[in-house]
């Protein structure tokens, strides 16, 4: 057993609850992972967009964070899965599209919403191991956007993820083409991919592993009773976030997947392979 997985067995001993902070994102599709933190008074959400999640590890100001996965092999702080959920799919994620204005082997400049890492990432293997072609990736703010989506000049395609992809619509002249990632990811490696997942620094004292630990098992029980409420959780966040409650539901129920099973490690460890990591030296421990 990992120390990660150990997280999750239950404590000796009767501990008096810590106060945790844990990173989130403050997009629909996490809603299953965190609804009801906020009423804890012993937790603190702090929500920026995946990007930036990982500075929050780095810095020490989280105990847990909802990261892209790309990040377990780029951050320089040695990095942890806290096995606890993911934000993932298994064929179309709906919210995470390539748009183009021209056909997949004549593009040559994509911009990319800074939002992500892993997307972008994902995009770049895609690309390459589908259709052959290595465009030009520039990163551009689409967080601001009301109305339509402004890409800059000299692009060709356009990169968006997350709620903005429903709610802020994209130039008629970039929907020529549309591809859904995760779609694509399964056809290529019918696997499920993994956008984000819970993660925590590899190195800790005793006291942050306590408190990571409680947070995990904070996490897990979040996840799980959400998975069955998950049409009043719709109901409840859908507004907030731009989307009808049909579509919202439909969205985390149809398309997105939230339990970091087998499956889902081993789709992991394939994009991670794909992004130039070696094999034998991936963060995991044991077989997946």
């Amino acid at each position: 057993m990992t120390q990660a997985e150990s997280l999750l067995d239950p404590p000796t001993e009767r501990v008096p609850p810590l106060t945790l902070t844990i990173g989130a994102v403050d997009y629909l599709n996490t809603v299953p992972l965190i609804a009801g933190l906020e009423r804890l008074n012993s937790v603190r959400v702090l929500t920026d967009i995946p990007a930036n999640q990982v500075g929050l590890l780095e810095t020490n100001q989280v105990d847990l964070a909802l990261c892209s996965s790309i990040d377990l092999i780029r951050c320089p702080v040695p990095l942890e899965v806290v096995p606890v959920g993911m934000l993932g799919c298994e064929g179309p994620t709906l919210t995470v599209r390539l748009y183009s204005s021209v056909p997949v082997r004549h593009i040559s400049r994509v911009a990319c919403d800074r939002d992500s890492h892993t997307s972008v990432e994902l995009l770049r293997i895609l690309l390459r191991e589908q259709h052959g072609v290595e465009p030009e990736l520039v990163y551009f703010d689409a967080r601001g956007a009301h109305g339509e989506v402004q890409p800059p000049d000299g692009v060709d395609a356009l990169l968006l993820i997350g709620d903005k992809v429903v709610t802020s619509p994209v130039p008629e002249s970039f929907k020529r083409l549309e591809i859904d990632l995760g779609e694509a990811w399964f056809e290529l490696t019918g696997l499920p991919f993994v956008f984000a997942t819970w993660l925590c620094r590899a190195e800790r004292t005793d006291e942050q592993f306590a408190r990571i630990k409680q947070a995990a098992v904070l996490l897990d029980r979040t996840r799980l009773r959400n998975a069955f409420r998950i049409d009043q959780v719709a109901a409840l966040h859908a507004p907030a976030h731009g989307w009808s409650v049909k579509l919202a539901r439909r969205y985390l129920v149809e398309h997105l997947r939230f339990d970091l099973n087998d499956r889902a490690r081993l789709g992991l460890k394939r994009f991670l392979s794909l992004a130039g990591a070696d094999a034998n030296a991936l963060p995991f421990h044991g077989e997946c």
